[in-house]
């Protein structure tokens, strides 16, 4: 089962493209046409890559928290009742996020409303590392954009309390992290022809009933 939820977040990331470049695109615009010192125009693609990479970095922080807070339901018989809630929770959150990727629910957008305040923390911060020159700089603004509020980075976080410990909260992570690239590294041709394709009604609809079948098999091996 384990295996199908890191499908599910995998695809989460991938499907959610035009929801990331909502949320982010504005922050890799701002960044692409920052330019070098000394020269203008756009930012040399390694750039990119660093940018990535610290958000992914982030990401995958952030899953191995949550899998480690989750993992404290783990370490008893006697909360055994604590995980079977924990996992009955990540199967409902699966579910939404599927409703949503087929555009049929937006429920899960009120949990970006909970990371506004650690958001207005971390801002300031990105500002000091801004304009980027170098590969360094770029790393840091990935690892701080990385705890941009997101109700599709939460869902997933709520997914990983159930993971069982760190590793597998990180790698629940990692996945939706990898998902995320090709639309937020490729904001090009390839990009646009990615998110065109993924707003057609049959592929959001069909891509999103499948990732909520998936919490829903979830809850059937639960009871049967």
């Amino acid at each position: 089962m384990l295996e199908t939820t890191f499908l599910a977040a995998f695809l989460t990331g991938l499907l959610g493209g035009t929801h990331c470049v909502g949320m982010c695109g504005g922050i890799v615009a701002a960044m692409s046409f920052q330019g070098e010192v000394g020269k203008g125009g756009r930012q040399p693609f390694h750039f990119h890559i660093g940018y990535s990479v610290g958000r992914i970095a982030s990401y995958t922080a952030l899953g191995a928290m949550a899998g480690l807070l989750g993992s404290a339901a783990f370490l008893s018989d006697s909360l055994y009742p604590l995980q079977r809630g924990l996992y009955v929770l990540a199967q409902v959150v699966l579910i939404l996020l599927g409703l949503y990727l087929a555009g049929l629910n937006q429920s899960i957008r009120v949990l970006e409303l909970a990371g506004g305040a650690l958001w207005r923390r971390v801002q300031p911060l990105l500002g000091k590392v801004m304009p980027v020159q170098n590969l360094g700089q770029a790393l840091a603004a990935g690892a701080l954009w990385g705890w941009l509020p997101c109700g599709l980075v939460y869902s997933v976080l709520v997914m990983a309390l159930s993971a069982g410990d760190a590793i597998r909260g990180g790698a629940l992570l990692l996945a939706f992290g990898l998902g995320t690239l090709p639309n937020l590294l490729l904001m090009g041709w390839a990009a646009e022809k990615l998110r065109a394709f993924a707003r057609k009604t049959w592929v959001k609809r069909g891509a999103g009933l499948l990732v909520a079948a998936m919490g829903v098999w979830g809850l059937y091996q639960l009871v049967r």
